[in-house]
């Protein structure tokens, strides 16, 4: 795990793949496969914010903690996107926060956002909330984020550990994070789809 320069000025100190390419996988999903295990990572939905020759970062979108935001960040509570938990990015720098948010429609990048990819940014969260929120839709933000070395993850991915898929815009933002893993295999075609019934312990099947 690395941290890489993406997220140095948003940091707030506190086989079958679909069909997707994964020489790069930026703005893509990474869904973790049954025989991904861990408490972080098992059943886990990533979506992957850059991955280039330096290796790759993203954040877990379904793993809310028992935490409000206002338990860190009381300024940014009453806006961010139901629930309106913290949620863990990763288990990279667990005491810094990553806000995420959309941009609607084709909006230049608003003051204290870096956009990404598909009208999604990551937010200044130093930069007043009220200059930020008129000109965004959705806010989530993460405590930590995953990150890996050059070819750490292709090398996850060519083990079995991860399907990668094609992100949703309303991925980031569900209101059902707990069942987000399943959702996003059964949008698959062909066997993928099939892996959602999987039981969360393979061996009762």
């Amino acid at each position: 795990m690395t941290d890489l320069r993406l997220v140095a000025g948003f940091r707030h100190g506190l086989s079958e793949n679909g069909g997707v390419r994964i020489d790069n996988a930026t703005g893509k999903l990474l869904v973790a496969t049954p025989r991904t295990g861990g408490e972080v990572f098992r059943r886990s939905v990533v979506l992957v914010l850059q991955h280039d020759e330096d290796g790759a970062q993203g954040i877990v979108l379904n793993h809310p903690l028992n935490a409000p935001v206002s338990a860190v960040l009381p300024s940014w509570q009453e806006y961010v996107t139901d629930p309106p938990n913290l949620f863990q990015g990763g288990p990279v720098a667990l005491d810094s926060a990553l806000g995420l948010v959309t941009v609607p429609g084709d909006h230049q990048e608003p003051m204290g956002v870096r956009l990404l990819f598909g009208g999604l940014g990551l937010v200044d969260l130093d930069v007043p909330p009220l200059v930020v929120m008129p000109a965004v839709a959705g806010l989530r933000i993460f405590a930590g984020y995953a990150g890996w070395s050059d070819g750490q993850l292709e090398q996850e991915i060519r083990d079995g550990g991860w399907y990668v898929v094609e992100s949703e815009a309303r991925d980031a933002f569900t209101s059902e994070p707990g069942t987000l893993w399943s959702a996003v295999l059964r949008r698959q075609r062909g066997n993928l789809a099939l892996v959602a019934s999987l039981p969360e312990d393979p061996t009762m099947n």
